[in-house]
């Protein structure tokens, strides 16, 4: 059986079998993994997870999607449809047995993969590593380094939590309907300690997002009223960076430097 895609919940499967044993070998699933899988779907990949991993629990928000999703799976004692968002997914409660962190995967809609990797973050002392179909683009955008144009507030943000890697490109044809774009599979690999050091996290952050808040213009002008003039000064002084330097140009350890003259 066959739904019709919903528009309104961002819906495209991915329907080719060759990209799908391949993002399952990308998965590098183990007996012992315990996988969160975001977007379940029809359970294609839901089942190839089963057969490679100990425990699968396949959140699906369409209730209607997730009765086939059960008929698909019926039998797999290692599958556990959860019928629900997954931004209100108790993620706490959901986990509270397992001791072992555990890998997400998904083909999540486009218009809600900040939100979603975010949500993610903020578990991530349960999570092992993320495996996320995302557009193109907006993966290039992640894994960006300093100096390059997709560089952003985001990559610093995706950066500081874990360690992106683009995976590889699946054609727009992968998938029903096609969606615009490309997609990429990223791996989002969750760090056991930040790669810098902080003493205000909040504000490092804020930092970050008012310098690319107006990229166009020089960090010291985008970070007025933020930072003092004579720190900023203080702070090009100190690391040899030109005053006139645009945000793009630093990275995380300049950023952290920054952070922490205000």
């Amino acid at each position: 059986m066959r739904i019709k895609p919903k528009k309104s919940l961002g819906q495209n499967f991915l329907t080719d079998k060759n990209i799908q044993r391949k993002i399952i070998a990308a998965y590098c699933l183990e007996t012992s993994d315990r996988v969160l899988e975001i977007g379940a779907g029809y359970g294609e990949i839901t089942k190839l997870i089963a057969g490679n991993a100990g425990f699968v629990y396949a959140v699906e928000i369409d209730s209607q999607l997730c009765k086939v999703l059960r008929e698909n799976t019926n039998g797999l004692s290692n599958v556990e449809i959860i019928n629900e968002d997954i931004m209100k997914l108790d993620f706490n409660a959901s986990f509270k047995g397992v001791k072992n962190k555990i890998k997400v995967v998904g083909n999540i809609p486009y218009y809600i993969t900040t939100p979603i990797i975010e949500y993610l973050f903020k578990h991530r002392q349960k999570i092992k590593t993320v495996f996320l179909m995302v557009q193109k683009e907006f993966a290039k955008r992640i894994a960006a380094v300093a100096g390059s144009k997709e560089y952003g507030s985001f990559s610093c943000f995706v950066n500081y939590y874990s360690i992106p890697k683009i995976l590889f490109v699946v054609k727009k044809n992968s998938f029903t309907p096609a969606p615009k774009v490309d997609s990429c599979l990223l791996e989002l690999k969750i760090r056991e300690s930040a790669p810098v050091k902080v003493k205000d996290e909040e504000l490092f952050f804020k930092v970050i997002r008012a310098g690319f808040n107006k990229r166009r213009k020089t960090l010291r002008n985008s970070l007025e009223g933020i930072i003092s003039p004579d720190k900023l000064r203080e702070f090009f002084r100190e690391n040899n960076i030109d005053s006139n330097v645009r945000p793009e140009r630093l990275n995380l350890i300049d950023f952290a430097r920054l952070a922490d003259k205000a």
